[in-house]
């Protein structure tokens, strides 16, 4: 990656639109997103996205190009396609582009982990102040038709019952079914289906776990399923993954817990037990699904190696100020853009 061979940089914004996002928020809301752009004196390019995984070409694409700021307009998944798009190029390193997030999508997970705004004017208004954050990128291998593969997470990441829920939900909203509780409906759906099955986990060459297992999460970030904190304690930039391992549990144990899945608690559901560490791998009998970000892709053996302060995001100024108040600096914030 000579110097000579860079492009010119692009100051203007590369905005990526998933149109479907969100059961067409993408679209039908960008006139706005556009207008609110333009107010705050945001010069961009906007791009709609056509297929599954075009985000990922878009954003190679617009790297290649000059472009040193891209704004996703859509929700988890299409951040997902943009993040492994920017370990795709080979022009400069991932964290020399600078990453915002208007979050349109179903579940909008990873815009809450740093609190940016849910209102569009106020998620503008964030991007304009530029406020950026180095936060850590899992690096996830999965079996998948007889090939090990690799993608890039900056989420969260489940295997087991988790990953059933997710085809659960994917599926509902094939279907047209929307809704804030729809994760949490396909959830109870498959809860009573679904036979926890045998699993051996090892973090950081430590075997922690070997017997039935419903479901795993592991997290560089908190929260997944719009809204359910799996992975509360989760610290963005520590290069280390949260892991709350759920052991068998019965309906009735969750009925009256229900609350703590989603105010933070999760620990104090005693079948659910919680892990940390860098390198994690999983094996498990027979295999299971892994999601990713939200989507589905291949099966275990699954290992997940963490690279630390990879990605440069914006970040409202109530994540930094909370950040600094707890004391917990890992990769130094970045200079407004």
């Amino acid at each position: 990656m000579g110097d000579a061979m860079l492009p010119a940089v692009d100051t203007r914004w590369f905005v990526i639109v998933n149109p479907v996002a969100g059961k067409g928020r993408g679209l039908d809301d960008f006139p706005q997103i556009s207008k609110l752009l333009r107010d705050e004196g945001i010069l961009s390019e906007p791009v709609f996205t056509e297929h599954k995984f075009h985000a990922t070409e878009l954003t190679v694409m617009a790297v290649r190009q000059g472009f040193r700021h891209i704004i996703v307009v859509g929700g988890d998944g299409t951040l997902h396609e943009v993040v492994n798009g920017l370990f795709i190029q080979q022009v400069v390193r991932p964290d020399q582009v600078l990453l915002a997030v208007i979050g349109v999508g179903t579940g909008n997970d990873w815009v809450r982990m740093f609190g940016m705004p849910s209102r569009y004017r106020e998620a503008i208004a964030a991007i304009r102040e530029g406020r950026s954050f180095l936060q850590d990128v899992g690096v996830v291998t999965y079996e998948e038709a007889h090939f090990r593969q690799s993608r890039y997470m900056a989420n969260v990441a489940g295997t087991g019952f988790d990953a059933v829920v997710v085809r659960r939900f994917g599926h509902m909203k094939k279907k047209g079914r929307r809704g804030k509780w729809l994760y949490t409906l396909s959830l109870i759906n498959k809860f009573f289906r679904y036979k926890s099955i045998s699993m051996k986990v090892w973090i950081d060459g430590r075997l922690v776990y070997n017997n039935l297992l419903l479901s795993i999460a592991i997290g560089i970030c908190k929260y997944n399923g719009g809204g359910i904190q799996q992975l509360p304690q989760a610290v963005a930039d520590d290069g280390l993954f949260d892991v709350s391992l759920i052991r068998p549990i019965h309906f009735w144990h969750v009925l009256f817990r229900f609350h703590y899945l989603f105010n933070g608690g999760i620990y104090r559901i005693r079948h659910i037990l919680q892990e940390r560490g860098s390198r994690i791998r999983i094996e498990s009998s027979p295999e299971t699904s892994v999601e990713i970000d939200g989507e589905l892709y291949g099966e275990t053996p699954l290992e997940f190696s963490v690279l630390p302060c990879a990605i440069r995001v914006v970040v409202s100024r109530e994540f930094l100020e909370r950040r600094a108040d707890g004391k917990t600096e890992s990769c130094m914030p970045q200079p407004e853009a």
